[in-house]
């Protein structure tokens, strides 16, 4: 075959791959979560997921668009913060909707003054998410709280965003501080793990997807020449995820010594 005829084979090839690369990096950060959304309608338990990680990606996935308006990145890393974030809300709703309802014959977690008719059980004070109590912060009950919380978020930051644009120090800062956010989002489920010394209870599938999703990611980040914020702190979001797997083998095949402590349901890096 004749150069010119593999160069006519070789560019359409080259741009399919380029555009499978592209779709794979703006909707494969969701696909684990699929499962779990399916299992929840299936099972009506939102137990097994923390909505704690719709927070973190929530975050992350905010300033990281609030960055691309400083730095222009590559469009399909800017596509892959608007799923996620389409996603994250949609975990939220399906999360507070099959807690709420049921919770309806027990006592009602709501910052909200309840009407309760049930002498015995004593309602908590009437609060809002504007209280910012911990004990109530993200754990309501209606999804529009959770909207107003992730739009005010939104305008406040992208107020300050916008009023610093031209800051190069903030703009660089505002990256490494969405990238790293994204990145520390396994943290709190290795700790938990070696707390217990067992990852009982961890699905291991969404851990090898986790790992699987990340490792891809660091790739196009490096290959794509993506701010180095992205490439840093994939890395460090592959580690992360490595040492999970690890904790896997070495709480399977060499088991510690039991500790006290409450059972936990399958978990996708929950805080």
């Amino acid at each position: 075959m004749e150069p010119g005829g593999l160069e006519w084979l070789l560019g359409p090839m080259q741009q399919l791959v380029s555009w499978g690369a592209a779709g794979a990096m703006v909707f494969g950060g969701v696909v684990p979560y699929i499962p779990q959304y399916r299992d929840i309608r299936r099972t009506q338990n939102a137990e097994g997921f923390s909505t704690y990680v719709c927070l973190v990606l929530l975050v992350a996935n905010i300033l990281r668009i609030l960055f691309w308006f400083g730095r222009h990145f590559e469009s399909p890393l800017l596509w892959q913060s608007i799923i996620m974030i389409i996603t994250m809300l949609l975990m939220l709703k399906l999360c507070t909707e099959v807690r709420v309802s049921n919770e309806l014959n027990v006592k009602r977690r709501s910052f909200a003054a309840a009407d309760s008719k049930d002498e015995e059980i004593k309602a908590p004070p009437k609060r809002s998410y504007l209280d910012f109590d911990l004990n109530y912060f993200w754990h309501w009950s209606k999804f529009a709280d959770y909207v107003q919380c992730v739009l005010t978020f939104t305008g406040v930051t992208g107020y300050i965003t916008y009023l610093w644009l031209d800051s190069s120090l903030f703009v660089e800062t505002l990256g490494f501080l969405a990238v790293f956010t994204e990145a520390m989002l396994g943290v709190p489920q290795l700790y938990r793990n070696y707390q217990n010394r067992s990852t009982e209870g961890m699905s291991i599938k969404m851990v090898l997807m986790w790992t699987s999703g990340d490792t891809f990611k660091t790739v196009y980040f490096i290959l794509n020449q993506a701010p180095f914020q992205f490439s840093i702190c994939g890395l460090l979001q592959v580690f992360v995820d490595i040492a999970i797997l690890l904790q896997v083998y070495l709480y399977s095949y060499y088991p510690q010594k039991p500790v006290s402590h409450t059972a936990h349901p399958a978990s996708t890096k929950a805080l």
